[in-house]
């Protein structure tokens, strides 16, 4: 392989994992900081020992009592340059943690740009799917998507999460299973409607706890709000599980979108 090829392909991996080697920069600057300063403390002290029984041998050389005590400016201009590499190495961790966080902003950005792109564009495609097809087609469609959700993703003891209802349910944004009834998942989705009228955003993990999921890190980062965006509801398929159990697949006539919060 020629060194071009090289230089082009570290080149290339360093920008994909610049956050992640950042991160782990700071971290090792974290350790490497505390080492170092540990060791410029003992350097530290050794040095002003020793000042200090040189001054206490030229006092009684001199026939002095007592040898005078070292001022603070003293010990800071007798062990100042012990310090120089725990300040270096700690101003690096800084300016990598700082520069870590700024790749994840932007890396988020970029991802929060495409998602809401494929989102408007997911969006037109429906709404022509609804002009073309009309609605009963276009929810026949929509139905034999959700079936194809539940033929891939089947129901199983591990996945399945017990709830009150007596429903079989499936959340198709993050594909869990649980037990729920249409009545309880509409009064979570009018509480929803509740904190947008009132806060004028809501999370994604807000909806999940009204209908007992538990909350994930995408959902905490996705929600709707008032002002960017439609009001939303839930849309639901009525399908049969691969053992012939009815389960209703949720859906969401607006898609969450990330950031909504700074949308807003």
């Amino acid at each position: 392989m020629h060194i071009p090829d090289l230089q082009q392909k570290a080149q290339q991996f360093v920008t994909q994992n610049a956050s992640g080697l950042l991160t782990a920069g700071g971290v090792i600057g974290v350790v490497a900081t505390a080492v170092l300063t540990a060791r410029a403390s003992f350097k530290a002290a050794a040095i002003i020992r020793e000042k200090v029984a040189i001054r206490e041998v030229v006092a009684r050389e001199q026939d002095m009592d007592n040898a005078e005590d070292m001022t603070k400016t003293e010990m800071m201009l007798a062990v100042w340059p012990q310090y120089i590499p725990p300040a270096v190495m700690g101003v690096g961790t800084v300016a990598s943690i700082v520069l870590a966080n700024r790749a994840s902003a932007k890396r988020v950005a970029a991802l929060a740009a495409a998602y809401s792109i494929s989102e408007s564009r997911l969006q037109e495609y429906k709404d022509k799917v609804t002009q073309k097809l009309g609605l009963n087609k276009e929810r026949a469609v929509r139905d034999e998507i959700a079936q194809d959700r539940v033929n891939k993703n089947p129901p199983s003891r591990e996945v399945i999460i017990l709830g009150s209802g007596d429903v079989l349910c499936f959340e198709s944004l993050t594909g869990r299973y649980f037990h729920s009834s249409v009545e309880a998942i509409k009064r979570a989705e009018n509480k929803i409607h509740t904190e947008l009228f009132q806060t004028q955003f809501a999370s994604l993990s807000e909806f999940f706890d009204e209908i007992g999921l538990e909350r994930t890190t995408f959902s905490d980062y996705m929600g709707w709000n008032t002002v960017t965006m439609d009001p939303f509801e839930v849309r639901f398929s009525t399908t049969m599980t691969p053992d012939s159990r009815p389960c209703l697949v949720l859906e969401y006539s607006i898609l969450p979108q990330p950031d909504y919060h700074r949308l807003y």
